[in-house]
């Protein structure tokens, strides 16, 4: 690789590529497989949802030669190509009818376990949308508008991910239920602010300390509007999920194999062997896009003129999702809205560039990771006669960056631990 200096681009997509490695299931699903010995004569079936789960899938096949059988329902474009575990295929982030029929194979496929079989279930980001099977008295076209409404509303994933708990007959530990009186192993690949367990694809396998209450209280603070039934079943608690200490849960164990924090320390290392001084800011930053943009130009400047709070060259890491509310009709998403108010309020600055992308490969509105900024972005758009500002406001920014140049395509990586935003800053 070229210096830092010379090369900030590579640089940066080097501190990216870094991250998803750390997440690649071939390497993080293998040292947590059940040991063959464990089954005593019961069957091994494996089970899951997300972005990642059909390359967990493969993982699991490469590295198991005995008996085993199973479905798992990915993204379209995130398939890989598996012989004795079904993939299927569905929609994300709004739900459709394959996903739908996926999740009721799904609980069709572990009804009658017995004591003496495992389940393997793997479960990584993106699984809510792709287990859309509704609470009884709801269609899938009261899940895909309330999903809609609640992608425009500027909620948190943690506060989506309460409200489909609530209005699911698969998520909020039911899946586990249904698997009741198997043991049940899950392996989690992590794509939430904090790793919430319960909120990882809405955690069909885990207890959930949230509660109808809460989903009803979150729709009402966001004026998304409610069916009559959407609102009695959270009203009359009808939708609640399962609790810590139910005994349909006391065979299961969860195990969260990789993370946003491990992603970005994979990132950091890469840096520091570069001569560059990685700063980790955290790994669950929330907020609005352009407003979390508006504080970490504010803090790459004091690194550039104060060497505060580390001396440049340095570079800025952090994980997490933001939110947008959606105000514009254009093609954007949550770190290229980040990073179009980021450079706006640098401005010019000569010694800051910046990545910021979705470890999925895919930013919201388009199949595009994310992008980087540089000095001369400003510059370079008004020469092509295009407005950084108007962009932000259309919530337009994916033709932005492709119009410079500036995206970052990668394509499905097949796993996901949320996003990488890295922000360097060249010494003077």
């Amino acid at each position: 690789m070229s210096s830092p200096k010379a090369d900030p681009s590579a640089f940066l997509r080097a501190l990216f590529d870094a991250a998803v490695a750390s997440a690649q299931p071939h390497r993080v699903v293998p040292p947590h497989l059940p040991d063959p010995a464990s089954l005593a004569g019961g069957r091994l079936i494996v089970i899951g949802a997300g972005k990642a789960s059909a390359a967990m899938a493969r993982a699991v096949e490469d590295h198991w030669s005995g008996p085993l059988s199973g479905l798992v329902v990915t993204r379209d474009g995130h398939e890989e190509p598996c012989e004795r575990i079904e993939i299927a295929l569905a929609r994300h982030p709004v739900p459709d009818a394959r996903g739908l029929a996926a999740a009721e194979r799904m609980l069709g496929l572990v009804r009658d376990l017995t004591p003496q079989d495992f389940v393997l279930c793997l479960i990584s980001g993106g699984g809510s949308a792709l287990l859309p099977l509704p609470a009884e008295g709801l269609s899938l076209a009261d899940k895909q508008e309330l999903n809609q409404n609640l992608l425009k509303s500027g909620a948190t994933i943690t506060e989506m991910n309460t409200v489909r708990r609530h209005l699911s007959r698969i998520k909020g530990g039911r899946l586990a239920a249904a698997c009741h009186p198997a043991r049940v192993l899950t392996l989690v690949i992590s794509d939430v602010p904090g790793d919430g367990l319960h909120d990882i694809a809405s955690g069909p396998t885990v207890a959930d300390p949230t509660t109808c209450a809460d989903a009803l209280g979150i729709l009402q603070r966001y004026a998304i509007p409610m069916s009559p039934r959407i609102r009695e079943l959270l009203e009359r608690g009808e939708g609640e999920s399962l609790k810590a200490g139910d005994p349909r849960l006391a065979r299961c164990e969860t195990r969260l194999i990789s993370s946003p924090q491990m992603g970005l320390e994979a990132a950091a290392r890469v840096a520091q062997a570069q001569g560059v001084t990685p700063c980790i800011l955290g790994d669950s930053l929330e907020g609005e896009a352009r407003e979390v943009g508006r504080v970490m130009a504010g803090i790459a400047r004091q690194v550039a003129q104060r060497q505060q709070p580390v001396a440049a060259p340095a570079v800025l890491l952090s994980g997490g999702e933001t939110t947008v509310t959606v105000r514009g009709q254009g093609c954007g998403g949550r770190n290229v809205e980040f990073l179009l108010s980021l450079g706006l309020n640098l401005q010019n600055h000569p010694r800051i560039h910046a990545l910021a992308a979705d470890t999925d490969g895919v930013d919201g509105g388009a199949e595009t990771a994310g992008a980087f900024w540089h000095p001369e972005t400003l510059a370079r758009a008004r020469a092509l006669g295009l407005s950084a500002q108007q962009a932000l406001d259309q919530n337009d920014a994916h033709p932005f960056f492709a119009a410079l140049g500036q995206d970052l395509v990668s394509g499905p990586t097949r796993t996901n631990i949320n996003d990488l935003r890295a922000i360097f800053i060249d010494a003077a």
